[in-house]
């Protein structure tokens, strides 16, 4: 196999995330930077991005492959089939901490719009502010020093792997 040929890491990462999620008691969510590839509910993208619940509770018959992330899940009361490029993942994370990694991406479907995530969606719907990293939590322990550049509002922190 030569260097063209290489596997991306990002797939190997994508499923390291959320292995560790599942394994600490989390829910892992999915920051997606929607395509004409992407099949998601339309009605549920904000600013051409979609923030995705993928804990086992909120999927049916979930699937991370080297090629794409797909599941079932419900959506206002009905089951949709949802398909996400790998390429498409902008992070994934914790939602009770906001620990994870985010990805370069394409730009999303609405060109020259705001990034900001929007509400996360899914099973685990988050409510209260203290408890979402969307609401501008910066993803740091308390005995952690803060992150050296201000986080955005509503998005979580996280480092960009390339």
């Amino acid at each position: 196999m030569s260097a063209n040929d290489t596997i991306s890491t990002k797939p190997y990462l994508v499923r390291a995330i959320y292995e560790w999620c599942t394994d600490n008691g989390y829910t892992p969510y999915v920051a997606v930077s929607v395509s004409d590839q992407t099949r998601v509910p339309r009605a549920h993208v904000r600013n051409g991005e979609i923030v995705l619940n993928i804990s086992a509770l909120a999927t049916h018959r979930l699937q991370i492959t080297n090629q794409d992330l797909s599941f079932t899940a419900r959506f206002s009361g009905v089951a949709e089939d949802i398909h996400v490029p790998i390429a498409q993942i902008a992070a994934i994370y914790a939602k009770e901490t906001g620990h994870g990694m985010a990805f370069d991406v394409p730009k999303p479907l609405a060109e020259g719009a705001s990034t900001s995530l929007g509400k996360p969606i899914g099973l685990a719907d988050v409510s209260a502010p203290a408890a979402s990293p969307s609401a501008g939590d910066s993803g740091h322990e308390p005995d952690e020093p803060p992150p050296t550049a201000p986080t955005p509002i509503g998005r979580p922190a996280l480092r960009r792997v390339k």
